[in-house]
């Protein structure tokens, strides 16, 4: 059990400075920020976690209740009641991910926001996230995020082979994922000035 828990804990620990900083890059800051202060990088790293698991709570939810109809009839020790839940499961999951994108493109705008005014308030004033997006075009930006999740995920498939490395495993993805993270980041932001504040 110390074997799993170890890495995990360790790769938790340190995404969060990392969060911190993709917050400072979503300001704006030219040239990008230094790496530096690394107690406010933790605590903005949090604040970071925080609105994006908010903005996931109604995706969160949903995959629950889903998935926890099933669990309850095979826990019952109730195998067969599984088959008539699955057609809600799929609708379910359908919802889900549905869901989960459309939080995704209101959160992704609700950071920027946040990491502009300092105010977690704004990572949620839906009005004027809908403002920023009407600006910089729903189209080009469901294309630009939809993007941004293939190349993580392809890049993951390709480390996935590291994962029974302990340790060293972690520090290579984060290596790799960083650099990736923080472009993405600094992407966003230019997107961001050029339709709202240019």
């Amino acid at each position: 059990m110390e074997t799993v828990a170890a890495p995990v804990c360790c790769n938790i620990l340190l995404c969060i400075p990392l969060f911190g900083y993709l917050l400072h890059v979503l300001r704006g800051q030219k040239p990008a920020p230094e790496v530096s202060g690394w107690g406010a990088l933790f605590i903005d790293g949090i604040r970071y976690i925080i609105v994006t698991v908010i903005w996931a709570l109604p995706a969160l939810i949903i995959f629950v209740v889903t998935l926890g109809s099933v669990v309850a009839e095979i826990l019952a020790g109730n195998p067969a009641g599984v088959f008539p839940v699955l057609g809600g499961l799929v609708f379910g999951i359908v919802v889900f991910l549905v869901v989960a994108f459309t939080c995704s493109l209101f959160g992704t705008i609700g950071v920027i926001c946040f990491a502009r005014t300092g105010s977690m308030g704004e990572a949620f004033n839906f009005s004027a996230i809908s403002a920023a997006i009407g600006r910089i075009g729903w189209i080009n930006y469901i294309i630009a995020l939809l993007i941004m999740v293939i190349l993580p995920f392809v890049i993951s498939l390709m480390l996935s082979f590291l994962t029974g490395i302990p340790y060293a495993g972690i520090l290579i993805e984060l290596i790799v994922v960083s650099p990736i993270a923080i472009f993405e980041a600094r992407y966003l932001s230019l997107v961001y000035d050029e339709a709202v504040t240019g």
